[in-house]
């Protein structure tokens, strides 16, 4: 078995095992979403509070897993494979840690959700912009529009933009644990202009060079 997955496996288990240990002190009714400012406005009965999660992770691991089996261009993705791998990686770890914050909240611990989350958003944008300069011309990865999708060198200029501003997301993303009043504002503004940018360079591009 190759090392990604014992890691993946490694990870899910041991949000499996979190889950099982602290399920007696946890209440009946979980804290399970949060507004925009932090306060508590969403909740799910325990067992879907304590489980939820791991199972949206091994749907999401496999998901991950098979990309590289079906996409047509599944020879590119084999050209940054080691970035892909630590992706799924660091998603799935991701996804362990909202679990922990989750789970302390409803021990009982007083905390800012958002402060809390903004590293973690932080590290999760700043890793997507490194895997956009690795990332090849693929369907599944990357910034897929029919402009990059039409041409290899529209999707390799496009990432290269692409990966500079998720970097700096990534950075504009620590904000959020100093001044999280503005945390969602460090993280969505930014993260929708790179996504509305992206689209309109990726369409411009393709129109100058063809």
């Amino acid at each position: 078995m190759k090392k990604i997955n014992l890691l993946l496996m490694s990870v899910i288990s041991l949000s499996v095992m979190v889950s099982v240990l602290v399920y007696p002190n946890m209440p009946d009714s979980m804290v399970s979403h949060w507004s925009i400012g932090g306060v508590p406005n969403g909740f799910m009965p325990k067992i879907a509070g304590l489980f939820l999660m791991p199972v949206i992770s091994v749907f999401i691991t496999g998901l991950f897993l098979l990309i590289p089996k079906i996409d047509p261009k599944k020879k590119n993705i084999k050209k940054f494979r080691k970035q892909y791998d630590l992706f799924i990686f660091i998603i799935i770890f991701f996804m362990l840690y909202i679990h922990l914050l989750v789970i302390l909240w409803n021990l009982g611990a007083v905390f800012s959700i958002i402060q809390f989350l903004s590293p973690a958003f932080a590290v999760l944008f700043y890793y997507i912009g490194i895997l956009f300069s690795k990332a090849k011309q693929n369907w599944f990865i990357g910034i897929r529009t029919p402009w990059t999708l039409s041409s290899k060198r529209v999707w390799d200029k496009t990432h290269r933009k692409g990966s500079f501003l998720f970097k700096v997301v990534g950075v504009l993303s620590i904000f959020g644990v100093f001044f999280s009043d503005f945390a969602l504002f460090f993280l969505l503004v930014p993260v929708l202009f790179s996504v509305v940018f992206l689209f309109i360079y990726s369409y411009f591009e393709f129109k100058r060079v063809g």
